[in-house]
């Protein structure tokens, strides 16, 4: 594969979905896991967060318990005015942003609250762990918005 690999990856992730999704559900599970952490690292040394940031700008991780109080105590906020302030309950009972994108996004595409952002965030885009797997539809879906996935997943299929 020519290494313009990312050239209009947007389009041809789009284009590849189903390819993906044959791919996650007969994968070779040993296989991919052993190939993942240095998949991540190439995608990595090639793509940079910052100047992307949709993951960002468009999703909203899921706070959990021990985010909220972290987060709202490097705030100086009760967790209660956090979570009223910035926090909604999603239809599967998690809490995630109100809106997007996401209010700790600064204009540089740097995060405000980044050395404690939620656990989502600092695994996010999962490309290193059996999420990638486990949960094919988190995959494909991502692999719409990250270039990252997108990277790992036409790597993975070569």
């Amino acid at each position: 594969m020519p290494e313009d690999i990312l050239k209009q990856w947007e389009k041809k992730s789009a284009e590849n979905a189903k390819s993906y999704a044959r791919f996650l559900q007969k994968a070779d599970r040993n296989k991919v896991l052993s190939r993942l952490p240095d998949l991540h690292e190439e995608a990595f040394s090639k793509i940079d967060c910052l100047s992307c940031a949709n993951c960002c700008r468009n999703y909203s991780p899921r706070f959990k318990t021990p985010d909220i109080k972290r987060i709202s105590k490097v705030l100086k906020m009760k967790e209660g005015v956090f979570i009223e302030t910035y926090l909604k309950l999603d239809d599967d009972g998690d809490y995630v942003v109100q809106s997007t994108p996401c209010p700790f996004l600064g204009s540089d595409n740097h995060c405000s609250i980044y050395e404690d952002r939620p656990s989502d965030c600092r695994r996010f885009p999962y490309t290193d762990e059996d999420v990638l797997l486990k949960r094919p539809k988190i995959t494909l879906k991502n692999a719409t918005f990250c270039p990252a996935v997108y990277y790992v997943m036409e790597k993975l299929m070569e």
